[in-house]
């Protein structure tokens, strides 16, 4: 497959696309979205700074008032004077703490909340943009559950690492500071050795179990992933009677989960058990070298007071100092999944500067395919040398046997994958120079398979052209002879069509799929199977309509009944990739070939009884499948 450069994509860049995924890589990506809003972020670090002044003052006030309550009765002034403001300056440094950290989260909030609808718009937009490929070979259970963790991990990773490492490290860099400038070095080489010991323990140890807890992610996905796939094809759960199997499956999924989850929260006590005795051990030290030091004289009651403040404060944030620094590495597991999305190559991307299709308004847009050679798979080519023209304003039929290559073409016509070679071009534009957007702006198709939204009927209709307004939803329902069975529901055009389109039948989900086509109204139109689900009357009724639809459109018809594309212009015959035959339908009949050998079998199966017989049982595809009676 050929591989290009989409610097004509309308998402902004990817900093760390070309770089190998890791933490520091994943915090790269990160940090564009949240300096986009550098002034509420500079704002957001001033009060932060703000807060732990005023936080490592409060001790500093205390022990000023406890020195100052030793003064004796013959100074009443001073008794009344100096505690008094002491103690509004001790109020005033405990609301500025708090009112700080207030305005620090209102100004960031915008800043993360931003951020996080960014990045999600990002991923979303970057994976309607990867190729059908990709999505042919995804598990939305377990894209849907990164995206979502990966998003929340955002968010946790600003709070957990900009508001509780970051002044946690600045709260211990000033007590270290003045500990270090008024009392013994003790002091410091106390605390500093704790905190230096605390650290590497807990990395250490965190880092240990890290891939348990990456075990547990990948475990949720999985069982997240088994149970949105079961729930999905619920019908074919039930046609075989799976209900059990599908349980046992989950609950496998479940079971690895929870064993990679004990083993998870068992590393978690040792954690916090080797974090408590470090912590325990330095604050034991410190007071017994501050209390040594009032009974030498050497210190005040004031300073005893001090010291086991600033332990305190200091031992509250340590004491979670592991739990956020494992909170953070879960974040950026979180978002590394998140963003190995967006790392996903773009097989089919837009060239750069690659222009708009342009198409006459009027009479549809001549499609040339030259010498196209393609395959899904390196080691399994599906098309060889196809060669055609439909004319502008003409119907071509496609048919042939299954796996022949049909739908192919529709696909590489939507430009959904890319060809190895040749040239596919609209209006004798080559499709991989002008944008997809615009490729697929110009064309409508009606497929046999017809999945709709889980929304209302009109919903479904309008998906067609955004913004249409009744009336000509209403129209495109008559012509696609839906109308009356809406207006027979009792919700009418707001019944909900459920999970997929579901609640209901095959014929009327394809005349929903007409409906937003006409809606569509584009210049090429393809018809895969279109009236498939449909009985004899509606579906000559519907083939009615869409030969009317089809006058001044160009048309690319892929059919198993042959009697509904006998009128058509050109008929193309596909057999293992290649164009075997190509001519009209009296043409292929005269042939005696493969086509008058379709057309004769459908023909008798019509005669013994059977409304009609596909290709499929023509070619015996079905019919061999099946065991004697």
């Amino acid at each position: 497959m050929r591989r290009r450069e989409n610097t004509g994509s309308r998402l902004p860049d990817n900093p760390a696309a070309s770089q190998p995924r890791g933490d520091w890589s994943t915090i790269r990506t990160l940090l564009p979205y949240l300096w986009a809003y550098k002034w509420r972020v500079l704002l957001a670090l001033s009060f932060l700074v703000g807060a732990k002044l005023a936080n490592v003052g409060v001790p500093l006030i205390l022990k000023q008032l406890i020195d100052h309550m030793t003064v004796t009765p013959a100074h009443p002034a001073a008794l009344m004077v100096l505690p008094v403001s002491l103690l509004i300056a001790y109020g005033a440094l405990r609301l500025s703490t708090t009112a700080f950290t207030e305005l620090r989260e209102f100004v960031f909030a915008r800043v993360t909340q931003r951020a996080v609808r960014t990045i999600a718009l990002r991923v979303f937009r970057h994976l309607h943009a990867l190729s059908l490929r990709f999505h042919l070979n995804r598990q939305t259970g377990g894209v849907t559950r990164d995206i979502e963790r990966g998003t929340r991990a955002v968010s946790s990773l600003v709070s957990y690492a900009l508001f509780s490492i970051v002044p946690t490290l600045l709260e211990i860099a000033l007590v270290l500071i003045y500990l270090s400038t008024h009392y013994d070095i003790w002091f410091s080489l106390i605390t500093f050795g704790a905190l230096v010991t605390y650290i590497i323990f807990t990395i250490s140890v965190t880092e240990w179990r890290t891939h348990f807890r990456r075990t547990m992610n990948e475990l949720d996905s999985k069982a997240h992933t088994k149970a949105i796939d079961s729930l999905l094809n619920y019908e074919t759960v039930k046609y075989f009677g799976n209900e059990e199997y599908e349980v046992q499956r989950y609950d496998q999924g479940l079971k690895n989960f929870e064993i990679a989850a004990v083993k998870s929260q068992s590393s978690l006590s040792l954690l916090n058990t080797g974090q408590s005795l470090i912590i325990a051990s330095a604050v034991t030290l410190i007071l017994w070298r501050a209390t040594q030091g009032v009974i030498d004289g050497k210190m005040s009651l004031g300073d005893l007071v001090l010291v086991n403040s600033f332990m305190l404060q200091l031992y509250i944030p340590l004491n979670f100092l592991g739990v956020l620094y494992r909170e953070i590495k879960q974040s950026l597991a979180d978002m590394e999944k998140l963003f190995s999305l967006l790392d996903q190559n773009q097989d089919v991307a837009d060239r750069p500067g690659a222009a708009v299709l342009q198409i006459a308004q009027q009479g549809g847009a001549e499609i040339r395919f030259e010498h196209v050679n393609f395959s899904y798979e390196e080691k399994r080519q599906i098309l060889f040398d196809v060669n055609f023209t439909i004319p502008a304003g003409t119907t071509t039929a496609v048919v042939g046997h299954s796996g022949s290559g049909k739908s192919t073409l529709s696909r590489l016509l939507f430009r959904f994958y890319d060809i190895q070679s040749g040239v596919i071009r609209i209006a004798g534009q080559d499709v991989r120079d002008v944008m997809q957007s615009s490729v697929r702006a110009a064309i409508g198709i009606v497929p046999q398979d017809t999945v709709l939204f889980n929304d209302t009927i009109e919903y479904n209709i309008a998906y067609g052209r955004p913004g249409a307004d009744k009336d000509e939803i209403i129209a495109v329902a008559k012509a696609a002879y839906i109308h009356d069975f809406i207006e027979s529901l009792l919700d009418g055009y707001q019944t909900m069509v459920g999970e997929r389109g579901l609640k209901l039948s095959g014929g009327e989900k394809q005349r929903v799929a007409i409906a937003r086509t006409l809606l569509k109204n584009p210049s090429i139109l393809i018809f895969d199977e279109a009236t498939s689900a449909l009985d004899s009357q509606a579906e000559q009724m519907i083939q009615a309509q869409l030969k009317e639809i089809a006058a001044g459109h160009t048309s690319l018809v892929i059919a198993h009944r042959l009697s509904t594309i006998a009128d058509a212009q050109q008929i193309l015959v596909m057999d293992k990739g290649r164009i075997a035959e190509r001519g009209t339908h009296q043409e292929l009949l005269a042939r005696q070939g493969l086509y008058a050998q379709m057309w004769e079998r459908q023909q008798s199966g019509a005669s013994d009884g059977g409304e009609t017989a596909d290709v499929a049982d023509a070619a015996g595809t079905v019919t061999g499948l099946m065991p004697a009676a």
